[in-house]
């Protein structure tokens, strides 16, 4: 289907709530409780990575080839938590843009409810991964306190496209990066299983997300679809960029300086990044909210 027969459909009337409808019986066949579906007591392999090493910001460097295998396992763990504190934060931003976004809605309807269930999901994963952390022993990574601080204005600000594009760019990447996870026998049985919990249920998110960016855009003036593209390309530059807290290489053992070089000028993560980014990239172009000066920044994040 093209996206101008995918914009057609999405405007008829009742559209929304059949979509909602089809979620929220997604959600009632296939949903978890990380609590209890997690073997939390489970011993700690010593000789697994904490997440697919292609994925690591040094693989394919001279740095990570002079590593020991035990510090490379090291750095994926602690890779893979600041991976989740990112998770974490922008889950956090999605709650409040959700709650924001449905507040004036009636909450008899299918869309109003899924979009409950969707801030519960998330407010489940978030516990998950801050548990999958402490399990781990690893300190509870977040993105520099500016950039929080910084982003307070859009998380109470932003509405529509601009709400659920940059919750694509977020949520995308990690269900990219959480599919290698998952069926890679090299991981942790811990991060496998939180990223197979994360995965199933966020592709119902993806799909609430991607239809509801193509509802709102729709009625958007060109000036509004300039200031969503510079927006969001702010959002996705912070993001991205946000998911390797640089304390990590300390926490192997690494020169955290020396180590930040190389993963910047890591050509291999940056072909990982493009990856994991190249079907929100695909799908916002066609609704045209990337284009213009907002490639700068998503070129300098790698992204496309």
């Amino acid at each position: 289907m093209s996206v101008e027969q995918e914009k057609s459909r999405l405007t008829r009337a009742g559209d929304r709530q059949e979509t909602a409808s089809r979620l929220l019986a997604s959600a009632a066949r296939t949903s978890y409780d990380p609590l209890i579906e997690i073997d939390w007591e489970a011993p700690i392999p010593d000789d697994l990575y904490g997440m697919t090493p292609e994925w690591c910001s040094l693989y394919g460097t001279p740095m990570w080839d002079e590593m020991t295998q035990q510090q490379r396992i090291t750095l994926t763990i602690h890779e893979a938590a600041s991976i989740a504190g990112t998770g974490i934060w922008f889950e956090m931003i999605l709650i409040q843009m959700l709650i924001r976004d449905i507040y004036f809605h009636d909450p008899s309807t299918p869309h109003v409810q899924f979009a409950l269930t969707e801030i519960a999901d998330e407010c489940r994963h978030s516990t998950m991964f801050a548990r999958s952390a402490a399990k781990f022993g690893v300190p509870s990574y977040r993105p520099k306190a500016w950039i929080r601080t910084a982003s307070r204005p859009f998380k109470a600000t932003a509405t529509g496209s601009l709400a659920y594009g940059g919750t694509l760019f977020a949520e995308e990447i990690l269900d990219m990066m959480q599919r290698d996870f998952m069926r890679d026998k090299r991981v942790q049985p811990l991060t496998r299983t939180v990223s197979k919990i994360h995965v199933v249920e966020e592709a119902r998110h993806i799909r609430f997300a991607r239809e509801e960016t193509v509802r709102r855009v729709a009625h958007a003036t060109r000036f509004q679809r300039a200031r969503i593209r510079l927006v969001l390309a702010i959002t996705a530059y912070f993001v991205v960029t946000s998911l390797v807290n640089k304390n990590v290489y300390a926490a192997a053992g690494l020169d955290a300086d020396a180590a930040e070089k190389a993963a910047k000028n890591n050509v291999h993560y940056h072909d990982m990044v493009r990856r994991g980014c190249g079907n929100t990239v695909e799908f916002l172009t066609e609704v045209g909210l990337i284009g213009g000066p907002s490639k700068i920044l998503l070129r300098r994040a790698h992204i496309i």
